[in-house]
């Protein structure tokens, strides 16, 4: 099979885990808004969405030793289109017309992107210094976008899509150089960088969990936009990878990036509402409550502290 075709087939199958996940932590989110990082490391559900960020993560790995960044990352946008009738079945509703609609636009878009964007699998990857230069950039640049201020969930979002693009552009330089017959496996660079992805991949997380608390649409489009845009940015610049069909293969790219963007725009619109969990469907054992939380308070139950008391219901 041809390498291009396993890196897409792996892509596809690692969006629709990333949404999963997403979908996951939106509903953890928006269920537990003031929950810090130390209540997330305690609650079981939001451990099942991070073992899916991890399953698609390891697929995305795999593309990427097949595929370059500029096939294997625009994929990442379904995850956006995954993530809409997912959300809108946990919700139970339908998706609306206009969701379709962007739906429509981003695949026509990604498939522009896709026929100027098919080339040979990747065999250059970054030096140490280039590494760390794109690390120390990118850790600036998260910096600046999750300092306090206006719209901190659009971005806390974009922060996570660079820190995750930039972990994936790290991640091909691991596996390219692993896999390289010529030298040791664990060599300086390959541990080096490794730490590095581990890092970036990390607080890609934890800045998706914190933007998801103003809801799913738009900060998963601002996730979905700057992810693949960070990292063909590494492609493009220092991995020698470049766009197919010349100078005719530019416009077309270019209207395919404004069609899935005017996708995006159009998914991250709606943003529906959380529906009660149910403890019978396998979803939603990922997505439930915690058994602390306020949601999962039993009702129509007296307070110990105060045998008197009963809630409103009772009266």
């Amino acid at each position: 099979m041809n390498a291009v075709l396993i890196a897409v087939a792996l892509s596809l199958v690692s969006a629709v885990a990333y949404a999963s996940a997403a979908v996951a932590q939106e509903r953890l989110a928006s269920r537990s808004p003031g929950s810090g990082t130390l209540r997330l490391l305690g609650s079981g559900a939001w451990w099942w969405s991070v073992g899916l960020n991890a399953s698609a993560a390891l697929l995305h790995v795999v593309a990427l030793r097949y595929g370059p960044l500029t096939v294997v990352q625009p994929l990442g946008a379904l995850t956006l289109v995954a993530a809409v009738p997912m959300g809108a079945r946990l919700a139970g509703r339908r998706v609306s017309a206009v969701e379709w609609k962007g739906t429509a636009l981003t695949l026509l878009g990604l498939g522009a992107i896709l026929v100027t964007a098919s080339g040979p699998a990747p065999d250059d990857v970054l030096s140490v210094p280039e590494a760390l230069a794109v690390a120390g950039a990118t850790a600036a640049l998260v910096g600046v976008l999750s300092r306090p201020g206006a719209r901190p969930g659009l971005r806390h979002a974009t922060a996570s899509g660079i820190a995750s693009g930039v972990a994936s552009a790290l991640t091909q330089t691991v596996t390219v150089a692993a896999t390289d017959r010529t030298g040791p496996v664990l060599s300086v660079q390959v541990v080096g960088v490794a730490l590095l992805v581990a890092a970036f991949a990390a607080g890609g997380l934890l800045l998706s969990q914190t933007a998801y608390r103003g809801g799913l649409g738009g900060p998963l489009a601002m996730v979905t936009l700057a992810n693949p845009l960070a990292a063909a940015a590494i492609g493009l610049a220092l991995l020698g990878e470049r766009l197919q069909g010349g100078p005719a293969g530019v416009p077309l790219a270019l209207a395919g990036a404004g069609l899935a963007s005017w996708g995006v725009v159009l998914l991250s619109r709606t943003a529906p509402a959380a529906a009660p969990a149910d403890d019978d469907h396998p979803v939603a054992v990922v997505l439930a409550l915690e058994p602390g939380s306020a949601a999962a308070e039993p009702a129509l139950v007296p307070r110990p502290h105060d045998p008197g008391h009963l809630t409103p219901a009772t009266r």
